[in-house]
This record gives structure tokens, C-alpha cells and sequence, in this order.
């Protein structure tokens, strides 16, 4: 890890006391200076990183306290949106340094530029009793903020926002060419104000009039029960921010469902399987298993006569029915278990029980493995 000699507060450029707006600024003034797509040295792409990995942990209050105290984060190299598998839906984010070069992309100087901020999508991974039961998860991700400094306008202090005087408002230019055949007339969009019919004098200096800024945002995200793999989840306006107050985009978090060890799913319904002796197969009984919830035990009533292999169903055991209050059911799989060993009095009435089903005569001895086929009948 690069920050691992150095003081993260030296490479942010901000005192040990800086507050949590200090040091975004700071770390947005600094990025814009060492990101690749600006900062032609070698090394620019390792001094972005260093700077974004700094960032990381002094932006993050519970590391940044662990960092003051020990001076170090384990497992803290990554940074960015390492938190969640970060997968742009429409258009290639991939962490603060793309963060970036979209926000270079989209300055006031870029003149083809979208306004409304884009759609984000990101990927989350909760396991099975997350779904029994419902959760709320807190996802951190990088993306273009609406700048606080100017509220996201991005008109500065002393600045305004007038008509263009290029296309007087409309956002078109309508151009005339003259050729053999005749004036000919196209309609493009306005290269001064980008289409919007307006244009900043004395733009703000934070978002260089753009309304937004690179920034990491922390959300919570509340994860319904019963929430099916892959499904997609939508947080209205904590996408990619407009220009100048222009529509924000959605934040899509698709869900995904890990393994589980235990309990096997299929819809809304559960199936586990679990280990009969022998003896409780062949008589029949009632046994106690845990379910998908906390503290919750489930009675499986096991028939007489159970063979390895069959099926009880245990109704409104499974998972809750998304949005629902009603559940699926629990599939009990049996897995009868034949003894490996018997002592002398166990063998001598196995071999009694099995004379007396029928198939071997007296004086034979019955080998234990053939148990199996006999409570097979």
C-alpha cells in the first residue's frame, strides 16, 4: 500500500483537525491536479491512487479514527468503490479516477455534453437469512454530487446566469450554407451553452460552473424480505447529478443472493435435508429441526416406514412472500442412516428383526450393509 509510509493528512494537504468538508475539497483540489487525464508525469497514475487511497481512509470516520490511533488500516488499499462490486449501467464508472474523467469531460468547457445525470448501478451480496428476515445495508460508492458549494447551480458568488447571447435562449444555432443548388439551412446545438439556453457569468470555482463535483456518497438501502437473486432495487435521484440542477440519475443496486450452506431455495419455498437412524425411519417419529429465522425450530413429523430419500412438507416454514406477511414451506429431505457398526446384542436382534420381515432363513447371517434393502421393501 503506498499510504503506508506517509502521512495521509501530508498527501491530502490538511491538518490532523480537518473537517470532514475540509477534506473533501481538499481531496477534489488535489485530484484535479494529479488525475492522469490532467497531470502528464510517470508517475501520475500512482500519485491519483496514493491520493484516492488517502481519501478513502480520511473520509471514512471510523477509519480515519483508527488510522489517528494506530497510525494504519489493515485491508485499507483499494479504495474507491471497492466496498460493492461498482457496475455502471450506462456509460463505464468505475471508481473515483473515472469519476473524473467524467467530471473533465463535462466541464464548462466541454461543449456536447449531456445535462441530465445518468443512471448508476451497483451490486450488493447478502446471504440467505438477509432475505429471510429483510435488512438494511450501507453501500458506499463514488459519483457526481450536486456541488455544495453553489447548491448546484454553478453560478459563484458574485455571479449570474443570463441568456446566451450565441442562440438567445433556444440552445440551437441554425447555420446557412450557400451552395449551387440553393441556401441551405442546419440546426446544431449551441457550442456556447451546450443546448441550455443559458450561460454562467462568474461560475463557481468548486465545480467550475458545472453544478457537481466528484464525491463519495454513503447510502442505506432497505432490503425488502424475500427479495429474489437479481433482482433490482431503485433509489431515485442518487445516480450521476445533473448539470446546473438538471435531473439526477437513479441508483440501481442489484441484489445478489449468496449460497447457503444449510438450506437450499426455490421460490419462496426452503428445502433442507437431514439425517433419520435408522430405527426412527422404520417406527416413525417426531423431531425438532432450526429454521431460516433466528430462534426459530420447526416440528417434522417423520412416518412410519420413512425411506432415504423421501419428502415431508412442513407448511409456512420457507421464505416470507416479498411484500407479503404469508411464507413458503419448508422441504424436509430424509437421509436414513444404516448403523456401520453393531455390537453383539445389536447384531443379534438386527439379525432377529430381519428374519422375522422374511428373506433369509434361519442360521443365515445377515450382513449389516443388507439392512439398507431390507426397510427397503
Amino acid at each position: 500500500m503506498p499510504t503506508a509510509t506517509k502521512d495521509l493528512y501530508e498527501i491530502l494537504g490538511v491538518s490532523r483537525d480537518a473537517s470532514e468538508s475540509e477534506i473533501k475539497k481538499a481531496f477534489r483540489h488535489k485530484a484535479r491536479e494529479l488525475h492522469p487525464d490532467v497531470n502528464k508525469a510517470e508517475d501520475a497514475e500512482e500519485q491519483f491512487k496514493e491520493l484516492n487511497e488517502a481519501y478513502d481512509i480520511l473520509s471514512d470516520a471510523n477509519k480515519r479514527a483508527q488510522y489517528d490511533r494506530f497510525g494504519t488500516i489493515p485491508g485499507a488499499a483499494g479504495g474507491g468503490s471497492g466496498y460493492v462490486d461498482f457496475e455502471d449501467l450506462f456509460g463505464g464508472f468505475g471508481g473515483m479516477g473515472d469519476i473524473f474523467s467524467s467530471f473533465f469531460g463535462g466541464s464548462s468547457r466541454s461543449r456536447q455534453t449531456r445535462r441530465e445525470g445518468r443512471d448508476m448501478g451497483i451490486g450488493i451480496t447478502i446471504d440467505l437469512k438477509d432475505v429471510a428476515t429483510g435488512t438494511k445495508k450501507e453501500i458506499v460508492y463514488d459519483r457526481l454530487a450536486p456541488c455544495s458549494d453553489c447548491d448546484g447551480t454553478g453560478v459563484g458568488e458574485d455571479g449570474q446566469e443570463i441568456t446566451c447571447p450565441e442562440c438567445g435562449g433556444s440552445g440551437r444555432v441554425v447555420t446557412v450554407q450557400h451552395t449551387f443548388l440553393g441556401d441551405m439551412q442546419s440546426a446544431s446545438t449551441c457550442s456556447v451553452c451546450g443546448g441550455s439556453g443559458k450561460k454562467i457569468e462568474g461560475a463557481c470555482e468548486e465545480c467550475d460552473g458545472q453544478g457537481r463535483v466528484p464525491d463519495r456518497q454513503r447510502v442505506s438501502v432497505d432490503i425488502p424480505a424475500g427479495i429474489r437473486d437479481g433482482q433490482q432495487l431503485r433509489v431515485g435521484g442518487l445516480g450521476e447529478a445533473g448539470m446546473q440542477g438538471a435531473k439526477a440519475g437513479d441508483l440501481i443496486v442489484t441484489v445478489r443472493i449468496e449460497k447457503d450452506d444449510h438450506f437450499e431455495r426455490d421460490g419462496d419455498d426452503l428445502h433442507v435435508s437431514i439425517e433419520v437412524p435408522m430405527l426412527q425411519a422404520a417406527l416413525g417419529a417426531n423431531i425438532t429441526i432450526d429454521g431460516i429465522m433466528d430462534d426459530e425450530t420447526i416440528k417434522v413429523q417423520i412416518p412410519q416406514g420413512t425411506q432415504a430419500g423421501d419428502v415431508v412438507r412442513v407448511k409456512g416454514f420457507g421464505l416470507p412472500r416479498l411484500h407479503r406477511s404469508a411464507r413458503g414451506d419448508m422441504y424436509v429431505h430424509m437421509d436414513v442412516r444404516i448403523p456401520k457398526k453393531l455390537n453383539k446384542k445389536q447384531k443379534k436382534l438386527a439379525e432377529e428383526l430381519a428374519r422375522e420381515l422374511g428373506g433369509f432363513e434361519s442360521g443365515d447371517n445377515v450382513p449389516l450393509e443388507r439392512l439398507d434393502d431390507i426397510f427397503r421393501r
